[in-house]
């Protein structure tokens, strides 16, 4: 587990934490790893940091994608503001003040060269999807309407039900998990997006009642393990369904 250089589209370059999985399957049609010369390869998958920037709790996340077989890139998306944020929850003022900062049309650039860095690296076998929490779900929805990522999953996005225009462009398939009880997304937001994308095919929509913002990430306040296991469970199945 490192962090690598990635290329910004627009100049520059940010560092993103790289996990690789232990071990990657042979390819398909080999006798073993070594058969014919075929180098074995795993699907990649961008993970995107919520607004503490990539710290322990997306490494972590990183980590455990990267044992069940993928090769994990959480790019730093706060890099123009300030490079290596890692803070927690705890910080949220600090927090609050980057993601102000934040530009989000630069940040989708950004997660489209880091999907372009993973499709060059050696160990892809060139299939990448992308899974965000709170800013990076709202991202992933992004994403999965704006680059050529092959799924997408959010977690708790904010700000969806105001980009609903872009809605029509979703082609790949995408998972959302929405927390009924978030003080960030009100239900009639929720209703909304509800409303746009549940009769979209390639849309998977879990909502969760009496849960709120941020339910999935380990050791903040919010944490429900009951209802973070289902919808990792969930979404563990459909990237491996989509991905392979």
């Amino acid at each position: 587990m490192t962090d690598i250089k990635i290329a910004a589209n627009d100049g520059g370059s940010f560092t993103g934490y790289l996990a690789k999985p232990a071990k990657i399957p042979a390819p398909e049609g080999a006798l073993n790893q070594n058969d014919a010369g075929l180098r074995p390869r795993a699907p990649g998958l961008v993970l995107i940091q919520e607004i503490f920037g990539v710290n322990a709790v997306m490494r972590r996340i990183a980590d455990d994608y990267a044992a069940q077989g993928y090769l994990v890139l959480c790019p730093d998306l706060f890099w123009r503001q300030e490079p290596g944020i890692q803070i927690t929850d705890a910080e949220m003022e600090k927090a609050f003040a980057l993601y102000q900062k934040f530009d989000s049309q630069k940040g989708v650039g950004d997660l489209m060269a880091s999907v372009a860095a993973l499709r060059q690296h050696p160990d892809c076998n060139g299939k990448v999807g992308c899974v965000g929490f709170c800013l990076g779900g709202s991202l992933a929805y992004v994403m999965a309407a704006n680059s050529d990522v092959d799924a997408s999953v959010s977690y708790y996005g904010i700000g969806i039900a105001g980009m609903l225009d872009m809605a029509a462009n979703i082609k790949k398939p995408l998972m959302m998990h929405i927390a009924e009880e978030d003080s960030f997304v009100p239900k009639d937001e929720q209703a909304k997006v509800k409303q746009a994308l549940g009769g979209n095919k390639l849309v998977t929509i879990h909502s969760y009642p009496g849960i709120g913002h941020a339910f999935a990430r380990v050791g903040g306040q919010p944490y429900d393990k009951k209802t973070a296991d289902l919808a990792n469970q969930r979404s563990a199945a459909f990237l491996k369904t989509n991905l392979g």
